[in-house]
């Protein structure tokens, strides 16, 4: 699947597909899910194999500096799809994730059918 731009529940989405570039760097971010968006999305839907084990990997600082990014741009950043591998190898990772998905700006979710019905909740 390319990467898409949909709509669920009034909030456009773009939904990144599974076979594009591994977003390693904050600068991949930028160029490959951040810069894609301004075609009119407020939120990143990206697939969880997208993003490199760094991502994961809290003390790399990679997932705040791209978080931050996202934040600036007051987007909202969703990770699609299953990192328990990356939740068993981390004690920082499962705190982070909780945080999140108690907020509106940045979620973990299993796939876009979970997206969307987050999307529905007031």
């Amino acid at each position: 699947m390319p990467d898409l731009l949909m709509e669920h529940h009034g909030t456009p989405v773009l939904a990144c597909g599974p076979e594009g570039p591994t977003i390693a760097t904050v600068q991949d971010a930028l160029d490959h899910l951040i810069g894609p968006a301004f075609q009119g999305a407020e939120v990143v839907a990206v697939p969880a194999e997208r993003l490199d084990d760094r991502f994961f990997d809290l003390s790399t600082g990679v997932a705040g500096g791209i978080l931050q990014k996202f934040s600036n741009y007051r987007l909202r950043l969703v990770v699609v799809g299953d990192i328990t591998r990356h939740l068993t190898a981390s004690a920082a990772l499962p705190d982070l994730v909780r945080e999140a998905n108690r907020g509106r700006d940045i979620w973990f979710v299993a796939d876009l059918d979970a997206l969307a019905a987050r999307l529905a909740q007031p």
